[in-house]
């Protein structure tokens, strides 16, 4: 098949987003198809057989581009969609590949070229913009009815969870695959700049660790509040946090000295993907302490797949994933979240067999090989003999 996929992030980058797209990437490349990535102008190139990258071309420099709505990100998505249109224009593809906001560019386009598109649904654009700018929740509705209009007009809807399946059901989607996140241990080699952090921090030291951007939604402040609770009661505690932004490493560094945890807590700033299993299995406890959004973080299947016991808040963003027989749920609030923490801290029996447990499931549920078979089975059912939806 000849697939225009549709990407508006910087592509590659070493975050959710990009990765999955890079794994969809890798898939149809396997699989043969012929594939154009139309993408944003910032980030790394990736060679697979049968890929061509095309990027847009800014008219002024728009560098930075961080996940989520912003005016550098609507200028980027404007400059996308008129690149796609000219792709439709002088291309014949047999299949669009929307992510996120461009499935309403393949709404526009798609039903008058007649060529199929899936829809991959990554999260609710509506409840971002809400959780970004608290104003919108007076036009909630409008702005859902609205999210629904690609839904609806889909040939297939993707979306990464469970929770966007059953929004995307509501909205009138026809066809709904689930196209779960995976596990990124084993995604690229172990390079050799992993530091050893049992002999940085001690060896008799319980390392608590937290791994992602420091956005405000992952419940950072929630985290570091708990730890403030507890610190003195487990003297043997020390608390990793790997990756975030510099400004948000300043801004948390400052935090913690103000709750008096200058000596329990370190920042390691951003690291390689290919080293974060190396990382995850020094830890003797992942938290995932988020506090927003319904998608689930793509780290929590990696750290679920690394051996080591996982203590995150009992949001749906997790409990469409998690149960209580592979990890540590507790309420996004700083006295459970801290009780819970103490308690797993101090149970090595518990966090071993739940660190085991989470293992299995993960291998059963989450591997490259399943998502492998969700693509397959979605383009399958578009292949270039089958009739978009609504065609004559």
């Amino acid at each position: 098949m000849k697939v225009l996929v549709v990407a508006p992030q910087p592509f590659y980058q070493e975050r959710g987003t990009p990765i999955a797209v890079d794994l969809l990437l890798r898939t149809l490349s396997d699989r043969g198809d012929e594939v154009d990535l139309l993408t944003f102008h910032e980030g790394s190139d990736r060679s697979y057989p049968g890929l061509k990258i095309i990027r847009i071309k800014p008219w002024f420099p728009v560098q930075n581009i961080k996940p989520g709505f912003s005016l550098k990100k609507l200028i980027c998505d404007a400059h996308l969609f008129a690149q796609f249109l000219h792709l439709m224009t002088i291309q014949k593809y047999d299949l669009v590949h929307a992510l996120e906001e461009a499935a309403f560019m393949a709404l526009l386009a798609c039903p008058i070229r007649k060529v199929p598109y899936i829809y991959d649904m990554d999260s609710s654009m509506t409840t971002q913009l809400i959780d970004k700018m608290k104003s919108l929740k007076k036009i909630e509705g409008l702005l859902r009815l609205l999210e629904g209009l690609p839904m609806g007009s889909a040939d297939i809807v993707m979306p990464m969870c469970d929770a966007l399946a059953e929004e995307a059901r509501l909205r009138g989607a026809q066809s709904v695959i689930v196209l779960k996140d995976v596990s990124l241990v084993g995604y690229a080699p172990e390079t050799d700049t992993v530091l050893h952090l049992k002999k940085e921090l001690g060896a008799d030291k319980k390392i608590v660790m937290y791994i992602g951007n420091l956005e405000f939604y992952q419940g950072i402040d929630l985290f570091l509040e708990s730890v403030s609770l507890i610190y003195k009661d487990l003297p043997e505690m020390s608390v990793v946090i790997i990756g975030g932004a510099d400004l948000d490493i300043e801004k948390y560094r400052h935090l913690s000295k103000k709750l008096g945890l200058e000596q329990v807590v370190h920042f390691y700033g951003k690291k390689p993907v290919a080293d974060i299993a190396a990382y995850m299995r020094q830890a003797d406890l992942l938290v995932s302490p988020r506090i927003q959004g319904v998608n689930t973080p793509m780290k929590v299947y990696s750290y679920l797949h690394s051996k080591t016991a996982v203590l995150a808040s009992d949001l749906p963003t997790h409990t469409q994933v998690m149960t209580s027989k592979i990890a540590v749920l507790a309420k996004a609030e700083a006295p459970a979240f801290a009780d819970a923490m103490k308690r797993i801290i101090c149970d090595d029996v518990r966090r071993e067999k739940l660190a085991l447990e989470a293992y299995h499931h993960i291998e059963k549920e989450h591997s490259y090989e399943v998502f492998k078979r969700q693509v397959n089975k979605a383009y399958g059912l578009l292949a270039p003999e089958k009739k978009p939806h609504g065609s004559a």
